[in-house]
C-alpha cells in the first residue's frame, strides 16, 4: 500500500468524516477533510489528490455531480463513493461515470483500506508501465540507428519515412546487420506503438506446426488440440507481425501465407469461419529473394506482396566508416562512460577485419574488450581478441554460417586477391605471383568481383 498517497474525504456527516480521516492518518496517508463539496472544487486549483472518498448525498452538490467535475478536472484522480443501502442505484451510476468503487454505509475501515490498496497497486502498475514505455522509447528512438556512412544515412531516412506509414516492409541483410533492431524502431515509432509487436522466426516453423503457429487452431482440430489456440497473426492484431527469415518458409506453404496477407483474414486450423485481422507486416531475409524466385524456390506473387518497401542493409565490411562510431557506442554503453579512452590503433585493426557476424559480432567484441581492459585507463590493441587481430584464426564454422559453398569460396577468393594486392602495393603482376596465378587470370577475377 502506498502510504504517501494523498486522500481527500468529503462528507457532511462530521463523525464519519473525522473517524475515517483519523484511521487513514494513523495508517500513514496524507489526509484532508471536506464537509462542503464546493470547497473540494476550490482546493483542486491548488493541489491534486490521488484518491477522493465522497458521500453521495450532500447539500449544495451531490456526490454524482462532484464525481463528474473531479473527472472533468483530472481523470487520473480515483474516486470512491460512500452510499446507504437505499442508494445502490446511484452508486452504480457513479461507477458508470468513472468511480473506481463504492462502499455501503455503515462500513468497517478495513473495507476502505482494501479498496485503497487496489487503487495503489493500480497506480504502481501505471507508473511501472509509464517508466517501461519511456525506456522502450529511448531504446528504440531513431537516434539508436548509428552510423556515418552514406549508405547508413540512406537507411536512416528510409526508416523515418516508413515508420509513420502502414505499408509492408522487407528488410534484406546478412545475419547480424540489425534487421530486428530496425523492426523495433519502425514499430515503436509508428501509430501502432501501443499495440503488440509479435515476432516469429520462420526458420523454426516446421511443416507440421506452420498453420497452427501462425493462424491458430480450434479445440479438436487434430490429436492433442485440447483447447483453442491463438496464432501469431491473431496475437498481433492491431499491431505489427515480424516474420524473420521469411526465405525459410517451404514453397508449398507460401501460398497459405500469401492468402492471409492479401485478404487480411485468417482461418484457424479446424475452423470453417474466417476472422478479419488488422496488422502491419515486417519481413526480413538474409538471402536474395529475387534470385530464389528465378530459381523456383520462392513464390513470385508472395515476393511482390512482401517487397512493397525494401530496406537493404549492407554488411559491416562494406561500410567500414561505421565501424568506429558503432564500436565507440557500445564501449560507452558497457563502460558507462561517454568519453572512453581508446587508442587509434584499435580502430585501425578493427577496420581491417571482415566482420562476418556484422554489428552483432562487433557488439560482442566491444563487451569482451571492456572486460579485457580491467582497470587499464585506456583500451589498447592487446585487448582485441587474437581472432580479430589475426583473422586467419577465426572459427571456420562462424565464417560459413548461413552461406553456400559458392558464396564462401567467392568471399575467400575476394579476400585473397585484396590481400595480395595490398601486399604488392597494388602491383598486379606481383600480386599474381603471390597468388600463384597468371596475371591474365588475376585480371579476369578482378573484373568478375568488381575489384579496382
Amino acid at each position: 500500500m502506498d502510504k504517501k498517497a494523498k486522500v481527500w474525504i468529503v462528507d457532511d456527516e462530521r463523525i464519519i468524516r473525522i473517524t475515517l480521516a483519523d484511521d487513514l492518518r494513523d495508517a500513514g496517508f496524507r489526509v484532508k477533510e471536506f464537509a462542503d463539496p464546493i470547497a473540494v472544487l476550490t482546493a483542486l486549483r491548488e493541489e491534486i489528490p490521488d484518491i477522493v472518498i465522497t458521500d453521495l448525498k450532500m447539500p449544495n452538490l451531490d456526490g454524482i455531480e462532484l464525481l463528474h467535475k473531479i473527472k472533468e478536472f483530472d481523470n487520473n484522480i480515483q474516486v470512491i463513493v460512500m452510499t446507504a443501502h437505499g442508494s445502490i442505484e446511484n452508486a452504480v451510476d457513479a461507477m458508470k461515470l468513472g468511480a473506481y468503487d463504492y462502499i455501503l454505509k455503515p462500513f468497517q475501515t478495513e473495507e476502505i483500506f482494501l479498496v485503497i490498496d487496489r487503487i495503489c497497486e493500480l497506480r504502481s502498475v501505471k507508473r511501472e508501465n509509464k517508466e517501461l514505455r519511456k525506456q522502450i522509447d529511448q531504446k528504440f528512438d531513431f537516434s539508436t540507428y548509428i552510423g556515418e556512412s552514406e549508405t547508413n544515412k540512406e537507411v536512416f531516412n528510409l526508416i523515418q519515412l516508413i515508420a509513420e506509414k502502414d505499408s509492408t516492409v522487407l528488410i534484406i541483410g546478412e545475419t547480424g546487420t540489425g534487421k530486428e533492431h530496425i523492426t523495433n524502431i519502425i514499430h515503436y515509432n509508428s501509430q501502432r506503438r501501443n499495440k503488440p509487436l509479435v515476432k516469429v522466426s520462420c526458420a523454426i516453423l516446421s511443416r507440421e506446426i506452420f498453420e497452427s503457429e501462425l493462424f491458430g487452431h480450434v479445440k479438436g482440430a487434430f490429436t492433442g488440440a485440447d483447447q483453442d489456440k491463438k496464432g501469431r497473426f491473431e496475437m498481433a492484431d492491431g499491431g505489427t507481425l515480424y516474420l524473420d527469415d521469411i526465405d525459410d518458409i517451404p514453397l508449398d506453404l507460401q501460398v497459405k501465407l500469401l492468402r492471409v496477407l492479401q485478404e487480411s483474414e485468417i482461418e484457424k486450423v479446424g475452423s470453417a469461419t474466417t476472422q478479419k485481422i488488422d496488422i502491419r507486416i515486417i519481413a526480413s531475409t538474409k538471402k536474395n529473394l529475387r534470385k530464389m524466385v528465378d530459381e523456383g524456390k520462392f513464390r513470385e506473387d508472395l515476393y511482390y506482396r512482401l517487397n512493397i518497401f525494401p530496406i537493404n542493409l549492407l554488411p559491416l565490411r562494406e561500410r567500414k566508416k561505421d565501424i568506429k562510431i558503432v564500436f565507440k557506442h557500445y564501449v560507452q554503453k558497457y563502460l558507462n562512460n561517454p568519453r572512453p579512452a581508446i587508442e587509434n590503433e584499435v580502430f585501425n585493426v578493427l577496420e581491417k577485419y571482415q566482420w562476418p557476424g556484422n554489428i552483432r559480432e562487433l557488439k560482442n567484441i566491444a563487451e569482451r574488450m571492456v572486460i579485457f581492459m580491467s582497470n587499464n585507463p585506456s583500451m589498447k590493441v592487446e585487448h582485441i581478441p587474437i581472432g580479430i587481430r589475426n583473422p586467419i584464426n577465426t572459427d571456420i564454422n562462424y565464417l560459413l554460417e548461413n552461406k553456400t559453398l559458392e558464396e564462401t569460396l567467392s568471399e575467400i577468393e575476394v579476400a585473397s586477391i585484396k590481400f595480395a594486392l595490398e601486399k604488392a602495393k597494388q602491383n598486379k603482376t606481383k600480386a599474381a605471383e603471390i597468388l600463384g596465378i597468371p596475371p591474365s587470370t588475376l585480371r579476369t577475377k578482378m573484373d568478375k568481383y568488381g575489384i579496382s
